[in-house]
């Protein structure tokens, strides 16, 4: 069990920091930038992550804290947020800087989500499916929670939960079970049966995989040519889609979901998180893992999460969260800054 939430955190932080350097790039202007295979290039061969990543570890820790109580879990997941954007992170989603504002204001975590169907929910929702993967009621509550916390268009929720349900058919299969599309289809289609555009990828889905169709190709007949946007109901079928197209193989999930360009590392952390439920940390690849250098927000200490979320079923009463040093957390989010603004200005330069 410790394997698969590892590798639900831990993919989400390989897919979040290989993806970061690309991020906003088409798929053309990446290759023409970034030549070669996918690989560490955020700070001289090594990665560091992003909010995909410091979300769902600050839903594990408030799963750590209250793992029976939604509004006790959201109300967590809210301070969580408010220290968050208080440390300035580089990179916040305009939804999520707005929730984030009201609760400093002093809005409720019931009354401080803003309409808005953008990707934060599902970057951070694979864990909560791992977690509760046999308990599906308590998996709808907790995501619902988590999700309207920040955002509170109905189509923020059903990808959100989408993607938990996803996480948690992989932790209760083996990984060499390759998904029958009939089941996973009706698993999605359950979600929204009354939502055209949600039931119309779906099908589209359905006959890709049928032609074999590759990754881009699908993201392509979405409309996404130039890249998959912040839209919920863009990254999510594109990493669902990965995921599926690649079962049970790690690397070719990821590389296929990051050439689709646009929001690659949100798009990386989604599908990371699936194909690590999916393998557990033993099934990534070890370079990439041992690549990102962060900290205080580093691998090390997602592995201590999902170590303790196991425990935490094992035992069945909480156990508080994982400590770690956060006063480093200002100036790495300096540092940070500087990195990506140096990424900014490298973008302006040929080739073209």
């Amino acid at each position: 069990m410790t394997n698969r939430l590892a590798g639900i955190l831990l993919g989400s932080a390989v897919g979040d920091a290989l993806g970061l350097p690309a991020e906003g790039l088409s798929p053309r202007r990446r290759r023409r930038l970034m030549p070669g295979p996918w690989r560490h290039r955020l700070l001289f061969g090594r990665g560091m992550v992003s909010d995909d990543t410091e979300h769902a570890l600050f839903v594990a820790q408030s799963l750590l804290r209250h793992p029976a109580d939604p509004d006790a879990f959201r109300r967590s997941l809210a301070w969580h947020l408010r220290w968050w954007v208080a440390g300035l992170p580089a990179g916040i989603g305009m939804a999520t800087a707005r929730a984030c504002l009201k609760l400093w204001l002093g809005f409720p975590p019931n009354r401080s989500g803003v309409f808005s169907a953008g990707n934060g929910p599902a970057m951070r929702s694979a864990i909560i499916g791992g977690y509760f993967h046999d308990q599906p009621e308590m998996l709808r509550q907790f995501v619902l929670a988590s999700t309207q916390l920040t955002h509170t268009d109905p189509k923020a929720v059903i990808g959100a939960e989408a993607v938990a349900r996803l996480a948690a058919w992989a932790v209760a299969h083996d990984p060499a079970e390759q998904p029958e599309i009939g089941p996973i289809t009706t698993l999605l289609v359950e979600l929204a049966p009354q939502d055209g555009p949600w039931r119309q990828w779906i099908e589209q889905m359905q006959t890709a995989l049928a032609a074999g169709t590759s990754v881009p190709g699908f993201a392509i007949a979405l409309g996404l040519a130039n890249g998959v946007s912040g839209y919920i109901y863009h990254t999510v079928p594109v990493a669902t889609y990965a995921w599926l197209r690649h079962y049970g193989d790690f690397r070719a999930t990821l590389e296929a979901a990051l050439d689709c360009g646009g929001d690659t590392d949100t798009v990386g952390a989604i599908a990371g998180a699936l194909a690590g439920a999916t393998v557990g940390e033993a099934g990534i690849p070890g370079p990439w893992l041992d690549g990102i250098i962060d900290w205080p927000r580093s691998v090390r200490l997602l592995r201590k999460v999902a170590d303790r979320l196991e425990q935490r079923r094992e035992l069945d009463r909480p156990l508080g969260d994982v400590r770690y040093f956060w006063p480093a957390i200002l100036p790495r989010n300096l540092f940070f800054l500087l990195v990506v603004l140096f990424h900014g200005f490298r973008r302006l330069a040929p080739p073209y």
